[in-house]
């Protein structure tokens, strides 16, 4: 009876000790990460700007991480073809698009695109994705190269477009940037998905920069603004709709960045926001922090790259292509370019916006001529 006794308590000795081991093993070990759900799958990531604001720049450096599937502004499709419509009806077919191609599902462009056989020229500038340049998409360039949009036209334009969906499921991250939402409310219910684990990433421009800019590409957007300013436009007068088009936009940035300060907790750390002029002052450091936002490693060959592109000169090649340009000296263009007289009236149509964004406003000719003079006060993150 005594070595009954003596094994029963031995046993019972034995079955809390692992039990305890695998206590701490679940508590300390490598999965385990305090105040952090574990999210499996992959990571979704969206580019939240407005045109002409650094948006592709960003853009690029997500696509050319060999871990990224990336798509540049797919809701161009549903602005192309839905045109009667304006931006606010127009935001929730933008949202379910955006959702299917997060989940790979690229049956969503069939609404979009003429039937019949398709081939990834087809998508809008399918050629600033890494992913649908190299393999699986396309094999002819490696997988972790940096891939140009010019030669990847050339030699992939032919592939077919459902190898897109395969593609995107090879990789642990999709990305999109999108210009194409106004307001925060329509993406609640994607960061709110448990199907997605979304991350935001809010990128915002000067407004003086942004005009500056958009005045270079009117034509260009020519389309898009005549979406955003839906029945104003014909009212208006030329000379007036840039700066009313300016108002929307301002505001629009303005508000995405107050109603992300309201999100829970849990919701708020999946929001950055980062301004375009302090990524160029610091790409490596800012790029790293956006990396590490969604859980990238910045790869030497990154690191090079992101060096090479923004520390180049001249102003760059193309307006709607990143290649190697003194970036800096692009953040403050405007300074010398546009005439006072506009400053000053974008500075009151975008008060609202510059104050919160921590843009300062230039009270001078002179001071808007002196760049050693800085425009920026310290951007409190919610």
């Amino acid at each position: 009876m005594f070595w009954v006794k003596k094994m029963r308590l031995l046993v019972l000795l034995m079955l809390q000790a692992v039990a305890l081991l695998l206590f701490f093993q679940y508590l300390y070990g490598p999965s385990y990460c305090p105040g952090r759900a574990e999210k499996s799958g992959p990571v979704h990531v969206l580019i939240l700007s407005s045109w002409r604001s650094g948006s592709s720049f960003v853009g690029q450096l997500f696509s050319q991480h060999p871990d990224v599937f990336y798509l540049m502004e797919p809701a161009w499709h549903v602005w192309g073809t839905l045109s009667s419509g304006n931006a606010e009806q127009l935001q929730m077919a933008v949202r379910d698009l955006i959702h299917s191609v997060f989940l790979c599902d690229m049956t969503v462009f069939d609404a979009y695109m003429d039937q019949g056989p398709r081939t990834l020229s087809k998508v809008f500038q399918w050629e600033a994705s890494r992913a649908l340049c190299s393999p699986p998409s396309c094999p002819l360039f490696k997988r972790e190269a940096i891939i140009s949009q010019d030669n990847c036209r050339t030699v992939c334009a032919k592939q077919p477009f459902n190898i897109m969906e395969e593609t995107c499921k090879s990789y642990s991250h999709v990305a999109i940037k999108e210009v194409r939402f106004f307001n925060l409310k329509a993406l609640y219910s994607l960061l709110r998905d448990p199907s997605l684990n979304l991350h935001i990433i809010h990128l915002i421009r000067d407004p003086r920069a942004v005009f500056r800019s958009r005045q270079r590409t009117e034509k260009n957007l020519m389309h898009d603004s005549h979406i955003v300013m839906g029945s104003q436009w014909n009212g208006l007068k030329n000379e007036n709709r840039p700066y009313h088009l300016m108002k929307v936009i301002c505001q629009s940035q303005k508000e995405i960045y107050k109603a992300a300060k309201l999100l829970p907790d849990s919701l708020r750390e999946r929001y950055l926001l980062i301004r375009y002029e302090d990524l160029v002052h610091d790409p490596l450091t800012q790029t790293s922090k956006l990396y590490e936002f969604v859980g990238l490693p910045f790869l030497p060959h990154l690191q090079t790259w992101v060096q090479n592109i923004t520390q180049g000169k001249g102003m760059g090649g193309h307006a709607f292509q990143t290649n190697s340009r003194n970036a800096q000296n692009v953040s403050q263009a405007w300074r010398w370019s546009l005439p006072y007289n506009d400053v000053v009236r974008l500075q009151n149509i975008c008060r609202d916006s510059m104050n919160v964004m921590g843009y300062l406003p230039v009270l001078s000719e002179q001071d808007q001529r002196n760049l050693s003079l800085g425009l920026l006060s310290p951007l409190g993150m919610p």
